[in-house]
């Protein structure tokens, strides 16, 4: 856990940078891709999912390190094709495990927020998931298990195989020539994020192109249909955590509310979207049919609230750096009651962003909590070594943070359509 911390201290930054470059291109050139409430929303999915993943909230069925144990029937010699080995291997897995994830209901929880987004853009990459807590497909490992491949390369190659996958979400790169057979590229992802018709489905490789190709799943960005993005079932909301669960959410009260016993269990593993008739009929959710003629989630907000949004989310980043470079002089229990603040801080004005008068109690929940840290560690996690200042800084920020969310509520239920 401290190691991963100290990897996203520093990339962390570098896809900030790279995020806020991509706004100022497409500003500067006439094609602005990323709408500003969007990105912080998917930033804020971010934000989650690192936090998650920092804190170890996962549980492996079965681990890697226990399939080389037990499986391994020869070693791959320690070098640079070991790391070759590593890296197709994770690939391949990667290919199995997203197409999985797209092709069955229970499985599209845990990857919905990644394609909420009704953009493409750098910063829609960062939208992970927080679901997928029980992690079930270590065993598409296996062929690198059999190879003998250390437990340590794998941990070495993971993120950096992870971390591969960021750039090409960008609709300012065209099609790269010989490139196209080879590696994906924006093109190909483009397809992948597209809810039109032709692309669904599609495209499902990380970084080699091929595995697509091999098993059928590859289709071309075409110039007569530009791709359309997000989901048939748009999420409607800026809130990374509400729509971490919200499929879910639908399965579980379509299995409970379904008058067919079969259906019940057979909701779970039927392909994404499938949904008892009789749930259809009673219970009908919004779909998009025309991708063509819809209207994007965006409601009107005021530039308060945005530069309100941007300070909230630039003070969370604040936050979790100082948890990510801690981590260790923090320790156990600590540290989930500081992760359960950054929860609460992202549900909090994500909620405001959607404009939802909820947000003034979980923003005074969160606050309340924060009052609480200060009071029983009589510090914030020891972070007043660095300057006598936290404390107050943090006490006035509680204070006056739920005093300008409150004010944000009481304008959006008196003025209505009226934006502040």
């Amino acid at each position: 856990m401290e190691t991963y911390g100290r990897i996203l201290l520093i990339a962390m930054p570098a896809f900030l940078l790279l995020v806020l470059f991509e706004k100022w291109y497409g500003w500067r050139k006439g094609f602005d891709t990323v709408r500003n409430m969007d990105m912080i929303s998917s930033l804020s999915s971010g934000i989650t999912n690192v936090t998650k993943d920092v804190l170890g909230l996962s549980i492996a069925i079965v681990s890697y390190g226990w399939l080389v144990e037990n499986l391994a029937i020869v070693s791959v010699p320690d070098g640079w094709m070991t790391y070759v080995v590593a890296f197709l291997a994770l690939d391949l897995a990667g290919y199995w495990t997203h197409r999985i994830a797209h092709e069955y209901n229970f499985f599209w929880n845990n990857h919905i927020i990644h394609h909420s987004s009704e953009e493409f853009n750098l910063a829609c990459a960062l939208r992970q998931s927080i679901s997928s807590i029980v992690k079930l497909f270590t065993i598409f490992l296996l062929p690198a298990a059999i190879l003998g491949v250390p437990e340590k390369v794998i941990a070495i190659i993971a993120p950096l195989h992870l971390f591969a996958q960021f750039w090409y979400h960008t609709r300012h790169i065209g099609k790269m020539g010989f490139l196209e057979k080879i590696i994906v590229t924006p093109s190909h992802h483009r397809v992948h994020h597209a809810l039109n018709p032709e692309y669904l489905d599609k495209n499902y490789s990380q970084i080699f192109i091929w595995w697509d190709k091999l098993f059928g799943t590859f289709q071309e960005e075409r110039e007569d249909i530009p791709p359309v993005y997000g989901i048939t079932r748009p999420v409607q909301t800026w809130n990374p955590i509400r729509i971490n669960f919200m499929h879910l959410w639908l399965l579980i009260k379509d299995a409970w509310h379904t008058a067919n016993w079969r259906d019940k269990f057979r909701i779970w593993l039927a392909p994404t979207g499938w949904r008892p008739n009789d749930m259809e009929e009673k219970y009908p959710v919004h779909k998009i049919s025309d991708p063509y003629h819809f209207e994007k989630y965006d409601p009107e907000s005021s530039p308060a609230l945005q530069a309100w949004s941007w300070f909230q989310i630039t003070a969370c980043l604040l936050f979790i750096s100082y948890l990510f470079g801690n981590i260790a002089s923090i320790g156990m229990p600590a540290m989930f009651i500081y992760g359960l603040y950054v929860f609460l801080m992202v549900y909090a004005y994500t909620e405001l962003m959607d404009k939802h008068s909820s947000a003034i109690v979980w923003e005074t929940i969160k606050n309340i909590l924060g009052l609480g840290i200060l009071y029983f560690y009589g510090d914030w996690f020891g972070a007043s070594r660095y300057s006598s200042l936290v404390t107050p800084l943090l006490l006035l920020y509680f204070v006056v943070s739920t005093g300008i969310v409150g004010w944000f509520v009481y304008r959006h239920r008196s003025t209505g359509p009226v934006i502040v």
